[in-house]
């Protein structure tokens, strides 16, 4: 496992997304299952382990709390989020009685004194203009119950706007082959300038670039493949990329084609985000531990050929793009 550097510390290139052990938005998960997926993450070099306190209202972040037990926190970055937690709901969230209420809930959950990084999760824009909330955070790193703050967003608006925060430390955003505008805009390479790590989620699109899908495919009822398929719950980006299923399973067909010798599309998929030298880490999530390993593996790939990345634009572009549901 390659590591990048994310505010002077090593964390490992693929980290882990632990939004489905939460197994309130992705189907079912056991906590066996989900303590077998953090062991093989580990056991595969992944240090960067990534939460939010909304998933599972809290689960996630417990079942993270135990699997630290059994090792060195000095091993490993945790990163988690507040903003979303349904008590009290928004937009009582922001304020900075209750931020700071979620971040010791976190920690207590984590077992942890200290989150390595805490992130505004997807705040509406006019709260990202609110220096309460950022002073709220700072407030909190100067206590020691964080060691650095940045924001999970879901448009490039509101990236620019978190980049005016001097001391904004990362910026989580969507960023795949099928939603690729933080790249084509330059914002990555502003991020890059201005010293901010960049955290990919759902690189593989809500598992469309695993290439696995059909027409016939199903999900459970408590997914959020199943119940946000249109937006009807939240961004509708953070599902199939916001292409929505079938006009993502088209996509899928289209892109085969240019899945170069030698990689599976997931491959490619998880490579292709690694290959801008502007992201710190990727965060794909796992339901059990074959998953956790082969993303893993990602980071032992070679790069991508620059032949294979200009036509990956290309089709970006021209095909899929045009097609993008959300904020882009």
């Amino acid at each position: 496992m390659k590591t990048r550097v994310f505010g002077g510390v090593p964390v490992s290139e693929v980290g882990l997304g632990c939004w489905q052990i939460g197994g309130d938005q992705w189907g079912d998960v056991s906590d066996a299952d989900a303590l077998d997926v953090l062991k093989a993450s580990v056991d595969a070099g992944v240090t960067f382990l990534d939460t939010a306190d909304v998933y599972g209202a809290g689960r996630s972040e417990e079942l993270i709390g135990k699997f630290l037990k059994g090792y060195s926190r000095e091993k490993f970055f945790i990163a988690s989020k507040f903003g979303r937690f349904p008590r009290p709901g928004m937009p009582g969230n922001f304020e900075p009685k209750v931020i700071r209420e979620h971040t010791e809930n976190s920690l207590k959950r984590l077992g942890i004194e200290r989150l390595d990084l805490t992130q505004l999760h997807c705040l509406p824009m006019d709260q990202l203009k609110r220096a309460e909330v950022w002073d709220t955070v700072r407030s909190l790193k100067k206590e020691g119950k964080i060691a650095r703050f940045g924001a999970s967003v879901e448009s490039s608006a509101e990236a620019e706007e978190c980049l005016k925060q001097p001391d904004c430390a990362s910026l989580q955003i969507i960023f795949n082959i099928f939603r690729q505008t933080f790249a084509v805009s330059g914002l990555l390479d502003r991020a890059k300038k201005q010293g901010v790590s960049i955290i990919v989620r759902l690189p593989l699109a809500s598992g469309l670039l695993t290439g696995k899908y059909t027409p016939a495919s199903t999900f459970g009822p408590n997914d959020h493949r199943t119940i946000n398929r249109n937006g009807e719950k939240f961004n509708v980006g953070e599902t199939f990329a916001g292409l929505g299923f079938e006009k993502g399973l088209e996509m899928v067909e289209k892109l085969k084609p240019l899945v170069p010798a030698g990689y599976t599309m997931p491959q490619l998929a998880l490579r292709w985000c690694l290959d801008h030298p502007a992201v710190t880490t990727i965060i794909p999530g796992a339901r059990n531990a074959a998953q956790a390993q082969s993303n893993a593996a990602a980071s032992d790939l070679p790069p991508i050929p620059a032949a294979t990345l200009a036509k990956l634009r290309e089709f970006f572009v021209r095909d899929v793009k045009p097609a993008v549901r959300g904020p882009d």
